[in-house]
């Protein structure tokens, strides 16, 4: 059964710092695509960033390059979404999930197991 398990939101003010976590079980963790994504109320999910089996390659949006960075280790099984320079816009349930591409896609449509999501809020 594959679980990916969320941690690490929370309450930040604007200009702060916050690392998501996602712990990963049931799968062969080293031979996935991993994604972040995000949620806004009223607005579609999207990607926030996605990275490769061996953590080589990673894509992000563009709202959130050079404030966000994906990471990867093989050896825990898990995922990791350091966040900083917080905007209140990037308030949003984020998710991690996974895909059997072999490419890092960023389609939600790609990832086939997600998390429950963890609750990020920004506060001005």
């Amino acid at each position: 059964q594959v679980q990916l398990v969320e941690s690490g939101g929370g309450l930040v003010q604007a200009g702060g710092s916050l690392r998501l976590s996602c712990a990963t079980s049931g799968l062969s963790f080293s031979r996935k695509v991993m994604g972040w994504f995000r949620q806004a109320p009223g607005k579609e999910r999207e990607v926030v960033a996605a990275i490769s089996w061996g953590g080589g390659s990673t894509r992000y949006a563009d709202s959130v390059k050079d404030r966000f960075t994906i990471s990867r280790d093989n050896a825990k099984n898990t995922v990791y979404l350091q966040m900083n320079s917080l905007k209140p816009e990037d308030t949003a349930v984020y998710y991690c999930a996974v895909s059997p591409s072999f490419g890092v896609v960023v389609a939600p449509r790609e990832y086939d197991y997600w998390g429950q999501g963890t609750q990020v809020t920004v506060s001005s």
